[in-house]
């Protein structure tokens, strides 16, 4: 078979099913052994990459990198629907070999894998539209709405429990800072480390963290992050 053209559709070949799975020890000897099958795709005229990508599977996709191929043949392929690289990069599936708690950090590793999909090739390299009239931005929107909402929701509720933690952490360093060292005469109420210099450094410090409280209360941090505002172009 000439370089440069699509090879059979088979459904599944061994090389897309160890691409789909990550295994990159099988998916090199293969190619090592027979380097016609990069050219394989399966009924939905995907090659491994399209399949690497859309599984995510990061190290399939650095070693197709890594190696002397053509690029604009294996890079550039589209499948039965016009979807490139980057349009699988963007969708949101059912298969997901990162198991990471929490929706809002899920969120987090599709963006990035997005991201590295996008810059691993020069830019308008891979194709805008689907044949649906659908960018790579589109369908990240679309797929990810419901992951947006999600890790909005345990963000509210991971602060909310991480919130009650630090008030009761606060209160016990509040009390402690407040205990006044050496204790107080209780026939003139006044401190007997009064005159000491060591209680005078307490007492400057005490009336730092006072102010410090107070300040935070009334004055929430001006950094406000917001993941729906994350950029995807």
């Amino acid at each position: 078979m000439a370089a440069g053209t699509e090879g059979p559709i088979r459904g599944n070949t061994p090389l897309l099913i160890a691409a789909k799975h990550g295994v990159k020890e099988m998916v090199e000897k293969i190619l090592e052994n027979f380097p016609v099958a990069i050219y394989d795709t399966n009924f939905y005229r995907k090659n491994i990459l399209l399949v690497a990508v859309e599984n995510r599977q990061p190290h399939i996709y650095q070693l197709l990198l890594d190696r002397n191929i053509m690029k604009d043949t294996v890079f550039g392929k589209v499948d039965k629907d016009g979807n490139s690289a980057l349009h699988l990069a963007a969708t949101l599936g059912s298969h997901r070999p990162w198991l990471i708690h929490g929706a809002a950090l899920q969120m987090q590793w599709e963006f990035k894998w997005y991201e590295f999909v996008k810059r691993s090739m020069p830019p308008h390299f891979f194709v805008r539209y689907n044949k649906r009239d659908e960018t790579p931005k589109d369908i990240f929107t679309r797929s990810h709405s419901d992951l947006v909402k999600d890790g909005g929701k345990w963000l509210t509720k991971t602060s909310e429990s991480c919130s009650l933690v630090a008030a009761l952490i606060a209160t016990v360093a509040f009390a402690t800072s407040a205990t006044v060292p050496g204790g107080i005469d209780e026939k003139k109420g006044s401190p007997n480390l009064e005159n000491e210099s060591a209680f005078n450094v307490f007492a400057i410090s005490s009336l730092e963290r006072a102010i410090w409280f107070e300040s935070a209360n009334h004055h929430p941090h001006p950094l406000n992050l917001n993941p729906r505002e994350a950029e995807i172009t």
